[in-house]
């Protein structure tokens, strides 16, 4: 599987997701997040496929910056209006934009129970990640599942606790199956938290956020530091339990939209550089 492999500082690990950015386009955030020093970035789809995705990656691999994520396929229970074929071949594509991009993973969201039964909307997702892992294996690319809580969730997945994602990672058994650790939904999470030297083997990305409130379903997430989530003791353990990945910040909300993105980048990378990644 492609991973991320660093020594040292050699390669930052830190990478801002576009999403972050939201007003800027996909060739602005390129532009600006490699001024500001940040080399790597999680690739938001749709910025990329209003840019042209073919310029996209030519443009990302001419700038010399590295993608650390690409978001998001999935919808495989019919939530997203398409068929389930219809989502695998999306899905399908998405890895392959994936591999072009150099991106280590690709998040998936399951799609919502809707009118399934838990047990058939598993067995949806099981099928699509039965097919689509061939594929990811052949280009190492690692499929990401992304585990929300009940309360804000529902519309993204019916994966709301990490008992059920594990088990179908386990149960699954392959290294280009693993998971996504958003702390924006998870990071006040005592059991949870309790169970980060557990989780860090099984993940490919975390996602930092902060947050003085808890999860709501409009964001609202805040700059690093602001918030009051333990993002310092977090990625301490995270990393002495052996996740090497990216930090990948993640941040939307009223605040965020108010920001000022330069700023923003600015105090991301500060806050970062004082967190225990190493």
């Amino acid at each position: 599987m492609r991973g991320l492999e660093l020594h040292g500082r050699e390669l930052s690990r830190l990478a801002i997701s576009e999403i972050t950015t939201f007003r800027w386009s996909f060739e602005e955030d390129l532009q600006h997040y490699q001024a500001a020093g940040i080399s790597a970035l999680g690739i938001w789809r749709q910025k990329l496929t209003d840019f042209g995705a073919d310029r996209g990656v030519e443009l990302l691999l001419h700038r010399g910056l590295r993608a650390s994520s690409l978001q998001w396929a999935g919808g495989f229970t019919g939530s997203e209006g398409g068929t389930h074929d219809e989502s695998i071949d999306d899905a399908c594509e998405a890895i392959r934009l994936a591999s072009a991009l150099g991106a280590p993973c690709l998040i998936l969201h399951s799609g919502s129970r809707g009118i399934h039964t838990h047990k058939h909307a598993r067995r949806l997702l099981r099928t699509a990640i039965d097919q689509l892992l061939p594929l990811a294996e052949a280009l190492q690319v690692c499929l990401a599942l992304e585990p929300m809580p009940r309360e804000v969730g529902t519309d993204w997945t019916f994966l709301h606790d990490w008992n059920e994602t594990l088990g179908l990672i386990n149960d699954v058994g392959s290294e280009h199956l693993r998971a996504v650790l958003d702390l924006y939904y998870w990071g006040n999470d005592e059991k949870t938290l309790a169970r980060l030297p557990e989780l860090a083997p099984k993940l490919t990305l975390v996602q930092l956020a902060d947050a003085r409130q808890p999860p709501q379903l409009e964001p609202n997430r805040t700059p690093l530091g602001d918030g009051n989530l333990p993002l310092h003791s977090i990625t301490e353990q995270l990393t002495a339990a052996g996740y090497h990945g990216y930090f990948e910040v993640e941040l939307m909300g009223e605040e965020i939209e108010a920001s000022d993105y330069h700023d923003l980048l600015r105090r991301s990378q500060q806050f970062f550089d004082r967190l225990p990644t190493t």
